[in-house]
């Protein structure tokens, strides 16, 4: 530890880590201390091992007065950028029309194509916003935004740059996804290979030289993008030195999780339709399991993904939102820990790493997610008694700040 002091130190408060190497559940350590310094943190432990007087360590004391600091929580997979929304065929499919009914008379996807395409920049960011505030509100410090409801080169990227420029107005790390592979677009309905080509010999390469995209996905399934469709994707990514993550056997098994594994990819997404076969290419290659409750709840799906499998095979199970306007209009990160345990029955502190280490792996991050010297200090303070009331309670945010990079701020109040 330097001898040099401390940019701000964190005292009376208790530590819900996720730190694996701390024997305690949820990495725990109560009566705890932390320092900061240039963003990073340089001492954790119990108050009592500090090496002198918090005031003569540190520029700053922090208080948590008797509060839980968690890792800053990420949001690892959302669709957060995109124009108008779809608030009418909620009301349409309760009254009985079919997905496919509702696709016919131009709803579906293609609307909301048609509404950000239709929306320059500054109204995307605009519509944006307070979608990121309400997350960030809950603690939030990197969030993933893909794009995907541009279908052409113009509007994806400009979905892009609107990503980008979020984490500019706002304190959170954004990481961006290209996802142009993430439905066939009107005009190439007669010829989905030409525009599997476009995506791979305009919109990629564009893409990957203007630097707007950290990563690649696909929609993989069969009212998406086929198996041999999606690995021509995967081999442009390659080709441009980015890595690939894929929207995997949601609504049916394609082998989408094992060929994100052949590639070595972050993550494979959705998952309910995962098989044993499926599972243990993503535990040989690493590749994350993104669980995502609020699509399975929207769209009142009954199979479930295979957490035991899971499990057994030792994979690592994030959860993430989903934002998007279709299928899981969701703008709550803690909602999202309450329904993957009672929906997928994950414990809390399985639920918890999800949003923390298991998320910051998904996004191919490895200096976020736990609390340790050396990390990044991005963390939340949560007005709580236990680190399980983060799943526990409904509708209810106990975040009472968030400290990103060190940097200590108060969402609401920016919102």
């Amino acid at each position: 530890m330097s001898a040099e002091r401390w940019d701000s130190v964190w005292i009376d408060v208790n530590l819900a880590t996720m730190d694996d190497d701390v024997a305690a559940p949820y990495g725990a350590i109560q009566d705890a201390a932390l320092g900061v310094k240039d963003g990073r943190i340089v001492f954790i432990g119990s108050r009592a091992d500090l090496p002198g007087r918090p005031q003569d360590l540190a520029a700053e004391v922090h208080s948590g007065e008797g509060g839980w600091l968690t890792p800053g929580l990420v949001d690892c997979h959302t669709h957060l950028v995109y124009g108008g929304n779809r608030a009418r065929e909620f009301e349409l499919r309760l009254q009985g029309a079919s997905y496919e009914e509702i696709a016919k008379a131009g709803g579906g996807i293609v609307s909301t194509v048609m509404a950000t395409r239709n929306a320059d920049e500054d109204s995307l960011l605009a519509a944006s916003l307070p979608r990121l505030d309400a997350l960030l509100a809950e603690g939030v410090t990197t969030i993933e935004i893909k794009s995907g409801y541009g279908l052409d080169t113009e509007t994806e990227t400009r979905m892009l740059r609107v990503a980008r420029r979020l984490g500019e107005v706002r304190p959170v790390d954004v990481r961006t996804t290209f996802l142009g592979a993430h439905a066939v677009p009107p005009e190439y309905k007669a010829d989905p290979e030409a525009y599997v080509d476009l995506v791979c010999a305009e919109m990629l390469p564009a893409i990957a030289k203007a630097g707007l995209a950290d990563a690649v996905d696909a929609f993989c399934e069969g009212i998406g993008f086929s198996t041999e469709q999606t690995r021509k994707v995967f081999e442009a990514a390659r080709a441009h030195g980015l890595p690939v993550k894929l929207h995997a056997e949601q609504l049916s098994n394609l082998g989408g999780a094992a060929l994100v594994a052949e590639f070595g990819g972050l993550s494979a997404d959705h998952i309910e339709y995962l098989d044993e076969a499926g599972v243990q290419a993503m535990a040989k290659a690493g590749v994350v399991a993104v669980l995502l409750p609020g699509a399975f709840y929207m769209l009142r799906e009954t199979r479930k993904p295979p957490i035991e499998l899971l499990r057994k095979h030792g994979v690592a199970m994030a959860l993430s939102t989903d934002c998007n306007p279709g299928t899981s209009p969701v703008t709550s990160l803690l909602l999202m820990l309450n329904m993957a345990c009672t929906l997928f029955f994950l414990t809390p502190e399985e639920a918890l790493a999800g949003v923390t280490r298991h998320a910051a792996k998904a996004l191919g991050l490895d200096d976020r997610g736990v609390l340790r010297p050396g990390m990044r200090a991005d963390m939340a303070l949560w007005r709580i008694g236990a680190p399980a009331e983060l799943a526990y309670a409904i509708g209810l945010n106990p975040c009472a700040a968030v400290v990103r990079a060190g940097k200590q701020h108060t969402p609401r109040q920016e919102r």
